[in-house]
């Protein structure tokens, strides 16, 4: 027998939310079979079985956010699973001891009268406080109640930072939601049924007309939300909620968007002498790696050389301070098909090259789509390049990547008529691969010179290295 525990996925998470079981209690289980997805506050992972045998117990259910080191279910022996279940009917014989106190409906006899008593001090509504709080005191009975349902010892509302986010996106009071999590904990469901449940409330509080004052104002602002919502769904509509990795998407976009003072800067590049590079190595490479040798390791290369003599580039926002980076962390954005965006760091990437960029960037893409990336994995990065190009888009505007103070767009390389100039000075027109260049920066950073003649210098390089050279 073993147990399944919350496994410590990174250096700072603390806890993980349970986002899917992939097997039910009685199911047989291989060890590194992926058993459940836990998701945390940086990325979602898949988590393997620690050893083989049957799944007798599931201890969270799915949406409930547990510590790290926390108990989530048992593995029995294959053998042993059967014994389990029989162990209830052995405890069966141990209890006809207990019918030996028969007498004990007598003092049952004693319960009726019991409720004479509580007549005489009728005032006491603390076993009753639904019937009494009516005519008593409405507000504190209704206080008490849901507070010893969703507060710890210490009366804090026990939440994960999750469920906050969600509580807060929401406008919803914990201390009105009954939690269903272990120990009172609310869970991520707990909020889902009360957002669902909100717009039933709200006719309730109106009844009681001798209050009128109190509930005007709570369901003038609550009825807000809900209006504009059904008047543009339709009858065949279908309504999809927001996961987890929607939720934290949304929240760092919105942010970044109102934290940096977005600027765009763009640069046209040829990319004709990387794109015969490309063609004379393809299969050579293709053969010695396993996959294609595409535009992304060289503007990632191009880029790691032009920013040491750009180093505000390189560079996040601490405050009222601006905190240039020696290292060169680099996140390349990777699309979850579909169902997500994560951007997985390349460590050091200024001292690494084309070959070895290649590698990691086709690993960290590939760990990112099948859920095998661990948090620190996707935290420490300066800078950040998203790649759209596969895509065939012609200019990306994207978002800052707090607290860093730009993120580079790749888009997509199509061929076009340049003008060519020849050895003698003369013009001619020729067909080369073309592309867009796009950087996204802080204007509390730097300036539109400095942000221009930073992507001149990567179209410079692009266009000019010896990329032969770099493949040998």
């Amino acid at each position: 027998m073993a147990d399944v525990e919350m496994p410590q996925l990174g250096e700072t998470v603390t806890e993980g939310t349970i986002t899917k079981w992939f097997k039910n209690v009685g199911d047989a289980v291989a060890m590194d079979e992926v058993l459940f997805e836990v998701s945390t506050d940086k990325v979602d992972s898949e988590v393997p079985a620690p050893s083989s045998g049957v799944l007798s117990e599931i201890l969270v259910a799915e949406g409930d956010t547990v510590e790290v080191g926390a108990r989530l279910a048992v593995i029995s022996d294959s053998a042993g699973g059967a014994p389990s279940a029989p162990a209830p009917a052995a405890e069966e014989p141990a209890r006809p001891p207990e019918p030996e106190p028969a007498p004990a409906p007598p003092p049952a006899a004693e319960a009726p009268p019991a409720p004479a008593p509580p007549p005489a001090p009728a005032p006491a509504p603390a076993p009753s406080p639904a019937p009494a709080a009516p005519a008593a005191a409405p507000p504190p009975a209704e206080v008490p109640a849901p507070a010893a349902n969703v507060t710890n010892g210490g009366g804090g509302t026990v939440t994960s930072p999750l469920v906050r986010r969600m509580l807060a996106e929401q406008g919803i009071d914990p201390a009105t939601i009954r939690g269903t999590g272990e120990g009172g904990r609310i869970t991520r469901r707990d909020v889902d049924e009360a957002a669902r449940g909100r717009s039933a409330p709200a006719p309730a509080p109106s009844a009681p007309a001798a209050a009128a004052a109190p509930p005007p104002a709570p369901s003038a602002p609550a009825a807000a939300p809900p209006a504009p919502a059904p008047s543009a769904r339709g009858t065949g509509d279908e309504v999809v909620p927001f996961d987890n990795i929607r939720r934290r998407t949304a929240e760092h976009m919105v942010r970044s968007k109102a934290t940096s003072a977005h600027v765009y800067t763009s640069v046209k590049v040829d990319f004709e002498r990387i794109e015969r590079v490309r063609r004379a190595n393809q299969a050579e490479w293709k053969a010695e790696e396993g996959f294609s040798l595409t535009y992304l390791p060289f503007i990632v290369r191009a880029f790691c050389d032009v920013v040491h003599e750009y180093p505000h580039v390189n560079a996040s926002v601490d405050g009222d301070s601006l905190v240039v980076h020696r290292d060169l962390h680099l996140g390349i954005a990777v699309d979850l098909d579909f169902k997500g965006l994560v951007a997985p760091v390349i460590r050091n990437a200024d001292g690494k090259r084309m070959r070895l960029i290649a590698r990691e960037i086709r690993d960290l893409a590939a760990r990112a789509k099948s859920k095998q990336l661990g948090p620190d994995e996707v935290v420490g990065g300066t800078f950040t390049i998203t790649n759209m190009g596969p895509f065939g888009t012609t200019l990306t505007l994207p978002i800052i990547n707090q607290p860093q103070v730009a993120i580079l767009a790749t888009d997509g390389i199509r061929k076009e008529p340049v003008v060519v100039e020849g050895p003698a000075g003369d013009d001619s027109i020729a067909i080369h691969h073309v592309g867009l260049l796009a950087l996204a920066w802080d204007h509390r950073a730097f300036d539109g010179a400095y942000a221009a003649s930073f992507l001149n210098e990567v179209r410079v390089v692009l266009e000019t290295h010896d990329w032969d050279a770099e493949l040998a």
